[in-house]
């Protein structure tokens, strides 16, 4: 990733655990700095699939990595003492980059609004989706790179598809099961464990057939009395010990609770980026 990056004319500043900062336009700055950030970015994602094809012949699971892609005015400079420093970046476009970041997904490359501003006659994107970000009062629009035509066409590689953030999570939940359009007497409980926009993975205390209907009442802490009756379906279920882990998605929320739930979700994320 550091040999890509240098050769689009960045700057690695720093490694962050599994993370790189990578910088353009620093400490000079020139007019064709986005277009080299965002063709370096599409360029580490499909140096991926190098990555992942090797690690499939030694039989070792295969990498993701997101990349969160900002434009800002940041304060650059050397921190530090005597015994230690470094040339580094700092600002609240630094800290929105970040949490762009945290966006991410598998695979994923997502512009901030300005970024996407600067770039919108050479690159291709999908349909923009807006965030809640700790320091921000507003939802912030990001935008996911599907390909730039800035220096040469380039397109991010399509992996394994994720419909959007996942969190884990630790909350009672309530279901009955549906036959026919009709909600079962029987009602049961089990707890969430992992929650995205459009879904959860729960432990339950029976076993449920893939694609079964149920009708799902979360937490009242996350949904309102009038927005916590969820329908969803099953779609696949596995044995653990004295339970069962099924995977379930969701197919009828109204948009108050579908709100609930991504804001709950989006301030958990956010919050992982002090």
């Amino acid at each position: 990733m550091c040999e890509i990056i240098y050769r689009y004319g960045g700057m690695v500043d720093k490694f962050m655990g599994d993370s790189i900062m990578a910088l353009f336009g620093i400490p000079h700055a020139k007019p064709d700095d986005l277009e080299r950030a965002i063709a370096c970015a599409v360029e580490m994602q499909r140096s991926m699939q190098a990555v992942n094809a090797h690690n499939t012949e030694l039989g070792y699971p295969r990498l993701f990595m997101g990349i969160g892609i900002n434009t800002g005015q940041v304060i650059a400079g050397t921190l530090g003492s005597e015994l230690h420093n470094e040339y580094t970046v700092i600002g609240d476009a630094v800290n929105l980059t970040s949490r762009i970041e945290a966006f991410s997904l598998r695979g994923q490359i997502l512009l901030s609004e300005g970024s996407y501003d600067l770039a919108r006659e050479f690159i291709e994107c999908g349909q923009a989706n807006h965030v809640l970000m700790k320091g921000k009062q507003l939802p912030v629009r990001l935008h996911e790179l599907y390909a730039t035509h800035r220096p040469r066409h380039l397109e991010v590689p399509r992996v394994e598809a994720r419909k959007s953030p996942r969190i884990k999570v630790d909350f009672p939940m309530r279901f009955r099961i549906l036959q026919k359009d009709h909600v079962m007497q029987n009602s049961y409980e089990g707890t969430a464990v992992d929650l995205s926009y459009h879904g959860l993975q729960a432990r339950l205390p029976i076993e449920l057939e893939a694609m079964s209907d149920l009708r799902i009442e979360l937490s009242t802490s996350l949904m309102n009395t009038q927005s916590n009756h969820i329908y969803a379906k099953v779609l696949r279920t596995q044995a653990r010990e004295t339970e069962w882990l099924s995977r379930i998605e969701f197919t009828g929320i109204d948009d108050m609770g579908h709100n609930a739930i991504k804001q709950y979700i989006d301030q958990t994320i956010a919050q992982r980026r002090v």
